[in-house]
């Protein structure tokens, strides 16, 4: 739909001021945490329905079912094999291997986290691994702090790496079509880069004080690790599933299938072989208790935020930032794709990184005519999800996995608090980006 087109708008608002005050009121109210981010987006979603900038049929076609697809399969296949113990075992055996030396549990715990998010996503992984961390500090007698703050960094980094790491990748994949191999191929390689630099400043700042009583660090290792594995049978089929998943996930194109369709059939692969030997009752129980488990609060969250957005692209607001940006720029695409970069990691720190990433996308897309096709933008699509996960980490309400960490320290009495974390967690997030430039600037401008 074109800007020059009849919208039906209410009271006779000019439908770019009416979709546009309703965008950036969403935003504020979204920033202020004051009430939960998915009713701020239904709501707003209904009222751009409502106020006639968009049909309900066309309020559908901005959805991105891929996006919700692939994040509810995954949810769906991480809450069962959970139960099996595999993400305890995984703990507990990285911190046997430093022989519970609190720095090298510190390293073990993020190469952990940082793999575990580019596999699963860091919003599970952190789920896992969080209070998997404050039982083993507890048994150690030492701050949880450091571990948790490095955490968050490495779920961030690690998430950054892959298709389905981290939501603004699902839903920059999802919309260029770039399969799991993509990513890997075009981030992985500066995620290898950033993540240990980042462990340098962390190691200068705590790591040298970390120091636990020899007897504590001998309780920890008497920790059996086969203990966590509760039930074998169920750990065999989920790393099974998981692996079928992933190997789908990387033969999408030549499967011609996307990334939700292979996360959703892992997941209802998984639910039948788990609940096959169960009668009926107890397969109803155990369905609705996976069910349960599903982030449901954030996937309404995207779909009012996919209307929302795709309200202000309908009136062409959208465009007009564009030829604004363009302008600016000169329309180098260098200069372009590194603003991008650098406006997305420093919003991301400020605002959540998914409705940042939600606008940027048809954004970007509309750029495509100035530099000569969709091809010509692979570089922006590259630095906007450098800038959209690594910025994650620039504050607490940065990313979704940062404040599930938060609420863990709360709970254990070690709270992180919203300013000293920024003091510290953005500088960091600053050098992630800098690096994230000369990376980008090589590999795809230098000639």
């Amino acid at each position: 739909m074109h800007p020059t087109q009849e919208f039906a708008v209410i009271f006779g608002l000019d439908p770019r001021w009416y979709a546009g005050s309703l965008f950036v009121l969403t935003y504020i109210l979204i920033m202020t945490e004051r009430l939960n981010r998915a009713i701020i987006a239904l709501f707003a979603a209904c009222l751009m329905i409502i106020g006639g900038v968009l049909t309900q049929e066309a309020a559908f076609q901005g959805v991105d079912f891929n996006t919700l697809g692939l994040l509810t399969g995954m949810m769906i296949i991480v809450s069962i094999t959970k139960e099996c113990g595999i993400f305890q075992y995984l703990a507990i055996w990285s911190t046997k291997q430093v022989k519970a030396d609190p720095w090298g549990v510190l390293v073990m715990l993020v190469l952990v986290t940082s793999i575990l998010s580019a596999l699963l996503d860091n919003v599970t992984t952190v789920l896992l691994i969080a209070p998997v961390t404050l039982l083993i500090t507890d048994a150690l007698k030492i701050s949880a702090y450091p571990y948790l703050f490095a955490e968050i960094l490495a779920s961030n980094i690690g998430g950054t790496a892959t298709l389905i790491g981290d939501p603004p990748n699902i839903m920059i994949g999802s919309a260029v079509g770039l399969s799991f191999n993509d990513f890997l191929y075009n981030l992985a390689p500066v995620v290898l880069i950033i993540l240990p630099v980042t462990l340098i400043p962390i190691y200068l700042i705590w790591g040298r004080r970390l120091h636990a009583h020899a007897e504590d660090r001998e309780r920890v290792m008497q920790y059996r690790e086969q203990d966590a594995i509760t039930d074998v049978r169920l750990l065999k089929l989920s790393l099974s599933v998981l692996a079928l998943v992933i190997t789908g996930f990387m033969l999408t194109h030549r499967l011609g299938l996307e990334p939700a369709t292979i996360a959703m059939f892992g997941a209802a692969l998984l639910l039948a072989l788990n609940n096959l030997p169960l009668d009926i009752s107890e397969q109803s129980r155990g369905v609705h208790r996976t069910f349960g488990e599903v982030e449901w609060t954030t996937l309404f969250f995207f779909i009012g935020l996919f209307i929302v957005v795709y309200g202000v692209e309908t009136v062409g607001l959208l465009d007009s930032v564009a030829h604004h940006v363009l302008e600016i720029t000169g329309g180098d695409r260098a200069v372009t794709a590194l603003a991008i970069m650098w406006v997305s990691a420093i919003a991301s720190a400020i605002v959540d990184n998914i409705p940042f990433v939600a606008t940027m996308i048809p954004l970007i897309e509309s750029m495509a005519p100035t530099f000569g096709g969709a091809e010509a933008l692979m570089p922006l699509w590259w630095s906007l999800a450098l800038g959209a996960c690594l910025g994650g980490n620039g504050s607490l309400v940065g990313a979704s996995a940062n404040l599930i960490v938060a609420g863990f320290a709360d709970r254990a009495g070690q709270p992180i608090r919203f300013l000293p974390f920024m003091l510290m967690a953005f500088p960091l997030m600053l050098m992630s980006i800098l690096i994230s430039t000369v990376y980008v600037y090589l590999r795809y401008f230098w000639h």
